[in-house]
């Protein structure tokens, strides 16, 4: 568990440093087709102001987009309950809650660290649940926060905006760019500069979706260890492969903070998901409580 807790840790470094390397590639290329160092540097700042406003605010736009409203111990008794008491079995600080009206069962957990952080879950995973399997969604919502994925997935977020911003701006650049001039550039580094712009959003998605996926598998062993209950986890995951967890407020670009890929989608879209299948998260879970 620990091992596996520093190694993605390690991991997420190097992804972090991947992104930084898109973003730096596709600034020298840009610069290079346009002959202007200023392009450089305005891209690498830019990325850098642009994903900076990413992290502190992503949170809360996550919050709005999805609709969630933020509840009271009265509000809503047995889901703050468990936030509390899990909380402090973790020692940590108590997140601000909030619900989701939406039929679909699921949840999820933002903000930048424990000291900041919120959970979210929607009215039909409250209805669908047991105690036991509630707890277990809980806990591996609160396993993000412990293992500060939801800083680490608020940054890729951030650069993986970041990057789509700055392949839509040269794409822009280069329709409304005068062919005519001069001064206008290559046609081999037009088509270099073209490509990159396609290719490089679907990199950093992929890449987005390697990081989410390593995380859903560290926060359900978090949220075991947490309740000692794996099974209470594996249960839940199993009630969700009778119910659809696609939510009514479609969201792509928060799509890989749910505790289930609330995306509709065929076959195909999902080997593009950011969660793992259902079935390899119940059998990890299933391994683990033969352990404990």
């Amino acid at each position: 568990m620990y091992s596996a807790i520093a190694a993605n840790k390690r991991n997420t470094y190097i992804i972090i440093g991947l992104f930084i390397a898109i973003i730096t590639i596709l600034g020298w290329i840009f610069s290079s087709v346009y002959g202007s160092t200023g392009i450089f540097w305005g891209s690498m700042i830019g990325a850098g102001v642009y994903a900076l406003i990413q992290y502190f605010l992503a949170a809360k736009l996550a919050l709005a987009v999805n609709g969630a409203k933020e509840v009271t111990k009265k509000d809503a008794p047995e889901l703050y309950r468990i936030v509390e008491n899990l909380t402090i079995t973790n020692g940590m600080p108590m997140p601000r809650v909030y619900v989701i009206n939406d039929p679909a069962p699921n949840a999820f957990a933002t903000g930048r660290d424990p000291e900041h952080a919120y959970i979210a879950a929607t009215t039909g995973l409250l209805e669908i649940m047991n105690k036991a399997e509630l707890e277990g969604v809980i806990a591996h919502e609160l396993g993000h926060v412990k293992n500060y994925d939801i800083r680490v997935m608020m940054i890729v977020f951030g650069l993986v905006s970041a990057i789509g911003l700055i392949s839509d701006m040269f794409m822009r650049m280069m329709w409304f760019s005068n062919s005519d001039e001069e001064d206008s550039p290559s046609p081999v580094f037009m088509v270099i500069g073209i490509v990159a712009a396609l290719i490089a959003p679907l990199v950093a998605m992929l890449v987005q979706m390697a990081v989410s996926r390593q995380r859903e598998y560290l926060a359900d062993a978090t949220g075991a260890m947490t309740t000692r209950n794996p099974e209470g986890l594996a249960s839940a995951l199993e009630k969700l492969k009778e119910y659809s967890t696609a939510t009514q407020r479609q969201n792509a670009s928060t799509a890989h903070l749910f505790f289930a890929n609330p995306l509709k989608g065929s076959t195909i879209a999902n080997w593009f998901s950011t969660h793992p299948p259902l079935e390899d998260r119940i059998s990890r879970l299933e391994t683990m409580g033969r352990k404990m």
